[in-house]
């Protein structure tokens, strides 16, 4: 075996449970699990002093980072933004798309398609947040680029880039559920998104394939009035239907902690998946992006006339230490939602998510504190 690693001393991140002992690694794979630490010989060593040794996060929805944007952005744009996230413990991703034109997607699906054939590519796949939205809850999305479903427009995309991994939709618009169903069939994920979808909306859109919810309870309609009667939102739908998956921006911000708490408790670990959402101006210096249409404050980024969140400045390590800090989780389950979540909804749990042997090394080490320490990508040390 070539490049022989043993990461010692380490409190291990398991599917038994945590286990205190060593983690074998080589040509990019697990090889064991240990519940000691006697030595291996000819292994390089990696001393955990004591920290947690944890799969590294799987990013399933990032616009950017770095200063870097993938939507607008050129090769280089993608190296630097993902391994802007990388070093703050994402070893997955899956580049982002805003609404954009047929003609763009076209351009960021080769150079994706490019990077995702070199070896031990972090990069899973694309996904195209938009542009079948609804217009109604754009958010920080160009309402120019927003319009229902197109089959002659979409169908050519999935079948020219196999990179296309998911599509974000509002279910609700006209052609939306045909589009559910052929991505379903095409096994590319269907997510509910910048949605005003009530219950019968979720329900069709559960009955054709859409599965997951994108950054839930940000773009989309709770319980209100219509009139004088009340209405179930988006949000209520989907806490009805078990088999639905969400995705939370756990920054602290764009969903508040007892939401946080909430989405925990109904959904669960299995159910629920934690994603930065990171601009540009994520996982680096927030001055870097100079978007006028955004401003940094308090934390989060925003709309300049402040009258929505656009997406976050978080990063991986930031989102598992506000859930165990302040959402009350604890950190078993805090990374499991950063791993083995993302990967089972994006069906790559057979290589992804979790600390096994035959599984890609994919580890990051954090302290007692859950300050990340060290980041080792398909065996590769990054941080």
């Amino acid at each position: 075996m070539k490049n022989l690693t043993q990461i010692i001393n380490g409190v291990v991140h398991t599917s038994l449970g945590w286990v205190n002992g060593s983690v074998v690694y080589a040509d990019g794979k697990i090889v064991e699990v240990k519940n000691d630490n006697e030595a291996v010989a000819g292994a390089e060593v990696i001393d955990a002093a004591g920290g947690y040794v944890v799969p590294g996060g799987v990013e399933l929805h990032v616009h950017g980072g770095g200063g870097h944007d993938f939507t607008a952005g050129d090769e280089d744009d993608y190296r630097k933004a993902v391994h802007a996230h990388m070093i703050h413990g994402t070893t997955s991703i899956y580049p982002t798309l805003m609404s954009t034109t047929p003609e763009n997607i076209r351009r960021t699906a080769e150079i994706c398609t490019k990077l995702m054939a070199e070896p031990d590519s972090p990069i899973l796949g694309l996904h195209l947040e938009g542009h079948y939205l609804s217009p109604k809850k754009a958010g920080a999305q160009l309402p120019d680029a927003i319009k229902n479903p197109q089959p002659e427009e979409y169908k050519p995309l999935i079948e020219d880039f196999p990179c296309i991994k998911r599509w974000d939709i509002a279910p609700e618009l006209p052609g939306a559920l045909e589009l559910g169903a052929y991505l379903t069939s095409k096994g590319v994920l269907a997510s509910i998104a910048h949605t005003s979808a009530n219950y019968n909306d979720v329900v069709k859109g559960y009955e054709v394939g859409f599965r997951h919810v994108t950054h839930f309870y940000n773009a989309m309609n709770g319980f209100h009035n219509v009139r004088e009667y009340k209405e179930e939102g988006t949000v209520e739908s989907v806490y009805l239907i078990d088999g639905m998956t969400v995705e939370v921006i756990a920054d602290g911000i764009h969903v508040p902690i007892p939401l946080l708490k909430l989405v925990y408790k109904i959904k669960g670990v299995e159910g629920t998946a934690l994603c930065t959402d990171g601009l540009s101006c994520s996982a680096g210096d927030e001055n870097m992006y100079l978007d006028p249409r955004f401003i940094i404050e308090n934390g989060v980024c925003k709309l300049a006339d402040r009258s929505a969140l656009a997406g976050s400045v978080a990063t991986m390590d930031r989102l598992i230490r506000t859930m165990v800090e302040r959402a009350g989780v604890t950190l078993f389950d805090a990374v499991r939602m950063s791993s083995e979540t993302p990967a089972r909804i994006m069906g790559v749990f057979d290589r992804k998510g979790s600390i096994r042997a035959g599984k890609d090394a994919d580890i990051c080490i954090y302290d007692a504190d859950l300050n990340l320490k060290s980041v080792i990508a398909m065996g590769k040390k990054i941080v």
